[in-house]
């Protein structure tokens, strides 16, 4: 696995507000079921003192610190002050932020992250569903019930095509080592060449699922800086152009970015583009 384990202690920060409230149990759920650290304390300024599921909440990151061994944290503050959270998680030391929230404006996202850098921590996210290990840790919103333990990484723009991509693979009986939400936005922490280099260095990875979308070109970037066995899945195939699709990274401009010129380009450097999600798991077993 990458990036975390059952190991991993996690900090939720935004732990009472309806997203954190509602997320927290069902990481400590899984936590328990794979005998994992999961959620050790919450973070709420003016919220300490109080609990969240048996959870307890702090004013501070660093005040959590003081009390409970942690490296991650899980970010479901809102969007005018998520960024401020992650600059206070990479300021107290955490390694690892996984940031949740959706609809942060570009130029908090760029500070926000390249501060982090600065400070040695790895940021992914904004505007994804997290991580997933299967077996082993669960930080984020990924639907634990869809992945089983495997051999197959998975690494994706979009939220729900990656959840319908693992529960593909788990019902062909191909389990998944790490699943990881990159996020949607223009400015993002850990790109697909970041999470490619990650999977490229784990012994339990012998193939990765790439799932892409229309806007940018980082799906190339990822797949040539790779030795990996890879299968991808480029959604947007009839997306008009000059339109954004989702998310706010999914924009179609100056006729670069279009799903049919990723497809064309990603076959040009030898990768095998499954035509729709179902096709996946079929070709994934070729690399296995």
């Amino acid at each position: 696995m990458i990036f975390a384990d059952r190991s991993t202690g996690v900090l939720v920060a935004g732990a009472t507000g309806n997203q954190g409230a509602f997320h927290i149990p069902l990481m400590n759920t899984y936590a328990r079921e794979v005998g994992g650290k999961g959620v050790v304390a919450g973070v709420t300024p003016g919220k300490g003192g109080q609990s969240i599921h048996g959870v307890p909440v702090y004013n501070s990151i660093r005040e959590a610190l003081r009390e409970h061994d942690a490296r991650a944290s899980v970010v479901f503050v809102p969007a005018g002050a998520a960024m401020d959270s992650v600059m206070e998680a990479a300021y107290a030391g955490l390694e690892l932020i996984v940031a949740i929230t959706e609809q942060i404006p570009v130029h908090d996202t760029m500070k926000a992250i390249e501060y982090a850098r600065l400070q040695g921590a790895t940021v992914i996210g904004p505007n994804c569903p997290g991580l997933i290990s299967p077996g082993e840790c669960k930080l984020g919103i990924i639907p634990s019930h869809l992945a089983t333990r495997g051999n197959v990484g998975v690494v994706s723009r979009s939220g729900t095509l990656t959840y319908e991509v693992i529960h593909e693979l788990t019902r062909a009986g191909i389990g998944q080592s790490t699943v990881v939400g990159i996020g949607g936005d223009p400015v993002i922490g850990q790109t697909f060449s970041d999470v490619l280099e990650r999977f490229g260095e784990d012994r339990e990875t012998k193939a990765v699922v790439l799932i892409g979308e229309v806007g940018g070109s980082l799906e190339e970037e990822g797949a040539a800086s790779t030795d990996l066995s890879l299968v991808a899945y480029i959604a947007g195939v009839t997306a008009p152009p000059e339109k954004r699709m989702g998310h706010a990274g999914a924009i179609i401009e100056g006729g670069e970015g279009d799903a049919r010129s990723k497809i064309r380009r990603l076959e040009g450097l030898g990768i095998t583009v499954a035509d729709r999600p179902g096709e996946i798991p079929d070709l994934i077993r070729g690399f296995l």
